[in-house]
Formats: C-alpha cells, structure tokens, sequence
C-alpha cells in the first residue's frame, strides 16, 4: 500500500486525507498545532509537530496552503526528495474534470461564485477552492466542470495543474511575507498561464497595468474595457462579448443585481467563461439576474430610513477597500475600516478616501497608523470608535446615504475572522434598524 503524507488538519487536508484512503492509500496526516482531531477512520494521526515516523517512506506530500514553502517541514520533504503539491493538484492529477481556475488578488470569490452559479444551469459543476469545499471533496463526482478559487498559495504547489481556462482578476501587493517578495507572488500567479501549464483560454484585466501588458498562452481574452479582439465589457448600457472581432450583447447592465465598477469586472469575467463553455445568452442573462453577492463582499445588509448598510469585511487589504470605496459616487458615506495592520501603503487608499468618502471611523490596532496617513494626506473628518458596535451607532448618527464596512485591514485584532466580523457587523446593523 503506498503511504502518503497530509499536512494540516485544515478542510483541505481533511478532505486530502479521506480521498487518498478511500482510493486505497495509506495515509498519515500530520499537524503541527496541539488540536484535537476528528475521527478519522483509517487514517493515521499526529498532532503538536511533525515526527521522522509520518514523514519517511511517503511517496508524495499533500499539503495545506497555509504552509508557507520555506517552513521547515516543506524544507524537510525536499531533502528527502517527497514530492509537495497541494490538495487542488491531488484533485487534478485523479480526475478528468476540467478546471475553470480563478485566481487574483482581489476579486476572485464573487467571481468564482458567480461563474458556477451560471455553468450550473447547463453543466454538473461545482464552486471549489478557495471558496466553499475543497475539490477532492467531488473528485468521484463525475463533474463537467470545477469552477476552482485558486489562492497564490494554491498555484505555488500545483506543477502540473493545466486549466481548461486561467482567470487572472487583478494583481495588488498582498502575501509578500508567505512568497518572500512581489516578484515571486506575481510569478506564483503566473505559472497557470504559462507553459508548460497553459490553459486553453486565458482571461486577463484590461484595466491592470501588470495584467494588460502580460503574454498569457493559449487563446487570450480580456474583460473592463475593448481590449483586442477578443473581450468583454460594458458600452451603452449593456454587456458586450467579443470574440474574433464578432459582437454580442448579452445583456443590459441594468438586470445586474451588483454594485461597482469591480463587480461589472466580475460580471465580465463569468460571462466570458460561460460563453466559452458554449451557454448561451439567455441562460447567462437569467441567472446573473438572480445570483446574489457572497457573503462579506460589499454585501447589502439593510436600511435604515435613507442609510443602506454595507458589509465588505472581506477586504483585508487596503486594495480590496479601495474597489468597495469607489462603488458609491455622488454619495455620502460613512467608511468603516481598521484592524490588524498589514503594513502596506496606504497612499492611494488615502487618495480614494478624499474622493468618495466624507466621514471615516477608525477601529482596531492599525488605527493609529490609518489616522496619521490620513491626516497627512490632508483627510482630517476622522473619529475613532473602540468596537464594532460603536462604530455603527456613531456612522448611524451621521445619518449618511451609505454605511460601509470595509476595513482595509486583517480582523484578528479583535475577531477570529473576517467572517466572524462580518457577521457581527450584519446582527448588529439588524438590530438597530
């Protein structure tokens, strides 16, 4: 029996380790914190440190993307000559089912969640990845499609992973510490639009300065703005795809549920997708008509008389801010933002913050920081709140047109997640309306 190494008990590991078993492997899981695992019947379990045991005479390595690649586990299992890959190159290597792979900075979960939502109404394909269930979790499925968020993480540990199609959302500093540079987080994204993973259609940002000048392989389409031959954008009042210079409009932007100029991207991005699967424009059309935002992306949470509340707690950088600040042109809004500090610049979110916000309260650690770069920038209509809670009630006083959550910041400060502060964010805002 051919043993197999699983690092992490997180839910990719897990379910990593259960497919492995189940197609007659002998696996043996390995976790460096002191946790409490499930049962997990057949499978061999450590937690609190990876032992000499688990790791020799492993065939492959399975591991979690939180690891980084120069841990000293991943370093071990290099001198050891074990191969690494991650759980979505595991799901790859035992399936015939072709990837739509997802990827970018920012941008990707709306993206992927829509882009499934359309091929479900003609195809057996599933959302996966960084959003929802971890691909092994359908690899006996027989799928037509995964519809896979993949995280730079991902792509890093996946040397053989070939899309059916690669899309590329946007590229903005973030992960530096995990890739150990810009440069290598770039190329880390890069490596499914290149040979030897080439997709067959590649899909890029028109309007990224990185993106709109980068070769891609295979045949390359482009969404924000007419861009070659093959692209999709907006004109008029309508979606429009081309391909090979011959046009279609799908659909008016007015049926789009979204918001901002971001989602309009997204939209792009899911449209060309579906066209190159072959659905058709009424299919596309009627089911981005009824697909509703993630949760936690510049989610609508409820009004209160002229105020409409807005959770974007999934912006953890202040990129992911900016895209949600520049959603409500000619409106008064409040900006809620703070928390674990990354550390990046803060120069062109200041820039955003002077033009499209007129009150800002500062939550969390990186509040002091935030404060003065604001201040400097020349934005002083800034007031610092110690919760949450406090927050809302104050952005509620103000009485603005837009109410919005979008910290710019990671939330362990003060949540476990960005989840968990999202959610926060929408009882509270319920309670008080």
């Amino acid at each position: 029996m051919t043993k197999v190494l699983v690092l992490g008990l997180s839910k990719s590991g897990i379910a990593a380790a259960k497919f492995l078993k189940h197609h007659g492997y002998d696996v043996y899981l390995t976790e460096s914190k002191s946790v409490e695992a499930e049962n997990l019947d057949g499978i061999h379990v450590e937690t609190g440190g990876h032992s000499l045991k688990f790791v020799e005479g492993s065939e492959f390595a399975v591991t979690s993307p939180g690891i980084p690649p120069y841990s000293i586990i991943i370093e071990l299992l290099r001198l050891k000559n074990i191969p690494v890959i991650s759980e979505i190159e595991l799901a790859y290597r035992m399936s015939d089912t072709p990837f739509i792979a997802i990827t970018g900075t920012n941008g990707k979960t709306t993206t992927t969640a829509l882009t499934a939502h359309i091929f479900e109404k003609k195809f057996k394909a599933k959302a996966c990845g960084n959003i929802g269930q971890p691909p092994c979790d359908y690899a006996d499925d027989n799928l037509d499609y995964y519809v896979c968020e993949m995280s730079s993480y991902q792509i890093a540990m996946s040397p053989t992973l070939t899309p059916y199609i690669s899309v590329w959302t946007n590229f903005t500093p973030d992960h530096i510490d995990w890739h150990q540079g810009i440069e290598n987080y770039f190329a880390a994204k890069a490596k499914i639009f290149k040979a030897p993973q080439a997709p067959k259609f590649a899909v890029l940002n028109a309007c990224d300065e990185r993106l709109k000048d980068f070769q891609a392989d295979g045949e390359v389409f482009y969404f924000g703005k007419r861009h070659t031959g093959n692209c999709c954008y907006t004109q008029n009042g309508e979606f429009i795809y081309e391909r090979n210079g011959v046009v279609e409009f799908v659909m008016p932007v007015s049926d789009c549920p979204l918001v901002g100029e971001h989602n309009m991207q997204n939209v792009e991005c899911a449209i060309i997708c579906s066209k190159l699967a072959g659905i058709d424009n009424d299919t596309i059309k009627n089911a981005i008509k009824e697909f509703k935002s993630p949760a936690h992306r510049l989610e609508f949470t409820g009004k209160k008389g002229k105020t409409e509340f807005y959770n974007d707690s999934k912006a953890t950088n202040p990129e992911a801010a900016i895209v949600a600040i520049k959603s409500f042109n000619d409106k008064d809004v409040v900006l809620i933002a703070g928390g674990r500090d990354k550390n990046t610049s803060l120069k062109e979110f200041c820039d955003e913050v002077k033009k499209h916000i007129k009150t800002v309260i500062l939550i969390g650690e990186a509040a002091d920081r935030f404060e003065k770069n604001l201040q400097n920038s020349g934005f002083d209509n800034i007031i610092r709140e110690k919760t949450l809670e406090s927050a809302v009630d104050r952005a509620i006083e103000i009485n603005p047109d837009v109410v919005l959550l979008s910290p710019a910041c990671a939330s362990f400060d003060m949540f476990k997640s960005y989840e968990e502060r999202g959610d926060v964010f929408k009882r509270y805002v319920r309670e008080k309306i």
